[in-house]
């Protein structure tokens, strides 16, 4: 009998290459948005940006465990969930704050600090609360992580094009404007036909498990919107920069999360097929959010 644990979806070499490509372009795009000064505001105010980094690799993280510990998923489904919970902010977040009448320059900056805190933050994340769910913990102890190899993958995937592009921003600007939409148009349009062409592949699985998984990926999208939420309103912040911290919290970068299950497994999107429906549904759920919190605005 064919099992969610021992499906392994269809993707080629090539393809694991062309997902890498992907996330460099994205990368590049949303650094062409990027300056210098971006980084200069965790120093001129630190407090929205230290809550949103807390909100994002600390309370997600934790409210996730606490979700498979209620729920008690099989380990394919759970590590899936963790690997998501690990990762920054997804491509779409700062559009999304900005339809929605947050603070966009935050979302920028978080998205700019998680990033890069990712190259170290998220494997920890995934190492750390994949072991303390045992079903999830015996996936995690078959695994052989090279340190070297995932330091270069990363670099390829995430530094570089963030380093070219904030240096095209600086250096060549009139450029960096030509090129910033097609280049953000671009990276939305491969993603999303990337997404299209893995359920084209792999439509026996979905039609098989999605629907099981998509359940929990809908409920822990709504608890990462829920603790960006209370975080930021804990902290005092205002709801202009409250806006940017709970979108920035509920959509993750689902992208990154299928590279980091290539990274340390090797079978992209295995486990659960979350990083695929939560690539899907937190577009969908960040844009309706978006019109209800701008709404809101709009009628105060």
């Amino acid at each position: 009998m064919n099992t969610l644990d021992s499906t392994v979806l269809n993707f080629s070499t090539s393809s694991l290459l062309l997902m890498n490509a992907i996330l460099a372009v994205v990368m590049f795009s949303i650094a062409l948005d990027l300056k210098p000064r971006d980084f200069g505001r965790l120093a001129a105010a630190p407090k929205p940006v230290v809550t949103g980094l807390i909100s994002q690799f600390v309370v997600l993280p934790v409210l996730t465990y606490l979700l498979i510990l209620v729920v008690q998923p099989r380990a394919s489904i759970a590590l899936g969930l963790i690997l998501v919970a690990a990762c920054p902010g997804g491509n779409i977040s700062n559009f999304i704050t900005h339809r929605a009448g947050g603070n966009a320059a935050l979302s920028v900056s978080m998205t700019a600090f998680a990033t890069v805190g990712a190259i170290l933050i998220t494997p920890l994340n995934i190492a750390f609360w994949g072991r303390l769910y045992a079903p999830s913990r015996e996936i995690l102890n078959t695994v052989q992580i090279d340190p070297v190899q995932v330091a270069i993958t990363v670099s390829l995937m995430l530094i570089l094009p963030l380093i070219l592009g904030m240096v095209l921003n600086a250096r060549y600007p009139e450029l960096a404007d030509r090129v910033r939409r097609p280049m953000q148009n671009l990276s939305m349009l491969i993603c999303l036909a990337f997404v299209v062409l893995a359920l084209a592949a792999n439509w026996g699985f979905f039609l098989s498990f999605a629907q099981c998984v998509g359940v929990l990926v809908v409920v822990h999208n709504a608890l990462a919107l829920a603790g960006g939420y209370g975080t930021a309103t804990l902290a005092g912040l205002s709801s202009y920069d409250r806006r940017a911290i709970t979108i920035e919290t509920g959509i993750q970068n689902s992208g990154l999360g299928a590279g980091a299950d290539l990274w340390l497994f090797q079978r992209p999107w295995r486990h659960g097929g979350g990083g695929a429906l939560w690539g899907i549904w937190h577009a969908v759920s960040g844009i309706v959010l978006a019109r209800i919190m701008a709404r809101t605005e709009a009628t105060r």
